[in-house]
């Protein structure tokens, strides 16, 4: 979906889910909207990365007594809301949230155009945006012309380079050739992974035989991976979203897509991937990532505990980051003056899940790019500021 067609669509009433409790404007409450698919192509994303790191995040505040403020301490109350995966509908959720809700801050939304699509009307109500469900090369301009855009996220480019860097080290290794498939969803998230990849490949000394685009949304996918297939590549790469990342994973299974390198984006940190596809899933690569560690473990652990949810190994991990920075600027000034909280992170570094991170510019400086399934675990294998990263593996089959 592009970010010139928003203006084009009609405007389309949202309703907070029936199952959480509607907010009211005297229960003392830190009232929190979560926005983000409950139905439509984005909702098992969303099911997944947008709304359970919310729900942790609230009950792990709340069980020590709430935020705490100069004047005592606040519990959290989350208002949930379907955009029904369409951009008009999340800018009518934010709409309701701030002059009916009058909720206290507003998530991010989930996925890139759904943020851009979002960013003037959180200005024009003053709530600061802390998007992390948005990989985009236009941080820089936004910010610039919404001060309180954050994105808790690095970008396209950073994305594009380390996944193709990857496939790099493979080949000068002499794991793959040079010929590579590659495929986008044709919304702004794959528009954008895709036209900078494009030079990138070239750089890399790689010939790119199949580029093609599907729209949001798809179904059968078999198309695409026989016409990649017959472009006898040594690499397949997807800028993907997870319906599709589910389904060409499927379709390259059954069509026997023989190549020693095999990368899609959201979705392959799912659980659900790893779970789905068993032994298959094991060495493909995709976005995101993270550390083998025992603090992660037990992160995992309890997310499971708490929300009935397997968090991923991307999109969790940083949304919950992004709530520790919130927590920690809100306790810092005793306060939940917008204004100030999004003045504080711009100054400050947080510890958080995943060690200490800042936002210089106010993007994110730390995060795992690239992560691949190896014995069961999404391990990071490149990215920005880290250092600790596995072993790059070549895939050996689909069985």
């Amino acid at each position: 979906m592009r970010r010139r067609e928003f203006l084009q669509y009609s405007a389309a009433t949202t309703l907070a889910a029936p199952f959480v409790r509607a907010a009211r404007a005297d229960t003392g409450t830190f009232k929190v909207a979560v926005i983000g698919a409950k139905t439509g192509p984005l909702a098992p994303g969303a099911a997944i990365t947008q709304f359970p790191p919310f729900k942790l995040w609230a009950h792990e505040v709340n069980e020590r007594g709430g935020l705490k403020l100069k004047d005592g301490q606040r519990k959290i109350e989350l208002i949930e809301y379907d955009d029904h995966t369409q951009p008009p509908e999340a800018v009518k959720a934010v709409e309701r949230a701030a002059t009916v809700e009058k909720a206290d801050w507003i998530s991010g939304m989930y996925a890139t155009g759904f943020n851009l699509a979002v960013a003037p009307t959180m200005a024009r109500y003053g709530y600061p945006q802390f998007a992390v469900a948005c990989l985009t090369d236009h941080a820089p301009e936004l910010v610039k012309k919404y001060p309180g855009f954050f994105t808790f996220q690095s970008s396209t480019t950073i994305y594009a380079k380390s996944a193709i860097g990857v496939l790099k080290q493979l080949k000068d290794a002499g794991g793959i050739g040079n010929k590579v498939a590659v495929v986008n969803v044709a919304d702004d998230f794959g528009i954008e992974l895709a036209n900078a990849g494009r030079p990138l490949f070239k750089e890399n000394g790689f010939e790119i035989v199949y580029d093609k685009s599907y729209p949001l949304g798809t179904q059968d996918l078999s198309p695409v991976i026989k016409a990649a297939k017959a472009g006898n590549p040594d690499a397949f790469v997807a800028w993907s979203y997870p319906p599709d990342t589910f389904g060409l994973a499927e379709q390259a299974k059954i069509e026997g897509l023989g190549v020693k390198a095999y990368y899609s984006a959201v979705g392959t940190d799912f659980e659900g991937f790893s779970q789905k596809f068993g032994a298959a899933a094991e060495n493909v690569l995709g976005a995101g990532g993270v550390k083998d560690s025992p603090e992660m473990r037990a992160y995992y652990k309890r997310h499971k505990d708490v929300t009935g949810v397997d968090a991923d190994h991307w999109g969790n991990p940083l949304n919950y980051q992004m709530l520790q920075a919130l927590t920690q600027s809100i306790e810092a000034l005793g306060s939940i003056d917008r204004e100030a909280i999004a003045d504080y992170v711009r100054k400050s570094k947080f510890k958080v899940l995943q060690g200490e991170i800042s936002l210089p510019g106010q993007i994110l400086d730390k995060v795992y790019t690239v992560g691949q399934w190896q014995n069961g675990y999404f391990r990071g294998v490149a990215g920005v500021g880290f250092t600790d990263f596995a072993p790059v593996k070549l895939k050996t089959g689909w069985s």
